[in-house]
């Protein structure tokens, strides 16, 4: 009597099922021989060894073999979480100082480029300076004005001698006086933009200088500038 088809259907099905799944399980193992085997020793000087990263050593360092017993690789510990705060706090800081040199970089070509030669910065300088010593004669012509507003005010305190002022008077005197020391005040506000104008010009010179005698940019590090001068206050 021949032998049901759907029977020898379902066997034959089985039998290929067996096959892909000794298959797959043979193909899982030779990845995990691929990746070699892990050896370490643990607290209680105990040597452990696996196919995969051992959990007992993970605060040690586990050598990873070949097949033949070689060494492979060593992995280290893994970080704790103060290792691994300072180690993030290690890679931020070096991400910060290449940034850093990136940008000295490009200064230092952006300074050639906008001063080729020692001409060129000598002119920008006197722009510079330029725009300040108007604002400063502006403030010189200013003040006459205001000087010869207020004589004929100081003269004529002159008939109150001994007599308090009258409002208007006494107004118009203070209204100048705050006026001349404010132009004061801007005055010299302007002279010392000059002396920072200058020591700012005199240190990029002096960087140019080196940058145009072929230093490599980025290499001579923040511009140095001379102490400020000290204040008419301090003085």
């Amino acid at each position: 009597m021949p032998r049901p088809r759907r029977l020898v259907s379902g066997r034959w099905l089985l039998a290929a099922g067996s096959v892909l799944a000794g298959a797959a399980m043979a193909q899982q193992q030779g990845v995990r021989s691929a990746d070699g085997i892990y050896s370490c020793v643990d607290d209680s000087g105990r040597r452990i060894t696996s196919d995969r990263p051992i959990p007992e050593c993970i605060a040690r360092e586990q050598r990873v073999l070949n097949r033949d017993g070689s060494l492979r690789k060593v992995v280290p510990p893994t970080p704790t979480a103060d290792e691994r705060a300072e180690i993030e706090a290690r890679e931020r800081r070096a991400v910060e100082a290449r940034a850093a040199q990136a940008d000295a970089v490009r200064r230092d070509r952006n300074l050639i480029a906008r001063y080729p030669n020692e001409e060129a910065h000598r002119r920008a300088r006197e722009a510079a300076l330029d725009t300040v010593r108007v604002a400063i004669r502006s403030s010189e012509q200013r003040l006459k004005m205001l000087g010869a507003e207020r004589k004929p005010l100081a003269d004529e305190t002159e008939f109150y001698v001994g007599k308090p002022l009258p409002p208007k008077l006494h107004q118009a005197l203070d209204a100048n006086d705050a006026a001349t020391d404010a132009q004061r005040t801007a005055m010299a506000n302007q002279e010392a933009e000059l002396v920072r104008i200058n020591r700012l010009y005199d240190a990029e010179l002096d960087r140019l200088r080196r940058l145009w005698a072929g230093a490599r940019p980025g290499s001579l590090g923040p511009i140095a500038t001379l102490p400020e001068p000290a204040s008419a206050a301090s003085r």
